[in-house]
């Protein structure tokens, strides 16, 4: 009994990994396709410093404009756009 569910988790896991070779494959593709579109995202960036008593301090460094690729993963070492949108807020530790 063991020995077949192992069989078949292995089964599963070369499933999964096979799939994800294809979406990110296939993402490249499209990416290279569109003549690798770029846009940029304004993000604001914050330094995070440590304090006394396990506390910490924020402060903010501005916004900026960061360049990033449309895609669904990231292409051409740029974050996805649709990434950097739902986390505007960056943080720098010190």
């Amino acid at each position: 009994m063991m020995r077949l569910l192992m069989i078949w988790l292995g089964r599963v896991l070369v499933v999964l990994a096979a799939v994800f070779v294809v979406i990110y494959a296939g993402d490249w593709a499209v990416y290279k396709l569109r003549g690798s579109p770029q846009s940029t995202v304004t993000v604001n960036r914050y330094i995070t410093i440590p304090l006394k008593g396990n506390k910490q301090e924020f402060d903010y460094l501005g916004s900026m404009d960061v360049p990033c690729s449309v895609s669904l993963f990231p292409q051409a070492g740029q974050a996805p756009c649709w990434q950097l949108r739902r986390n505007p807020n960056q943080g720098i530790s010190q």
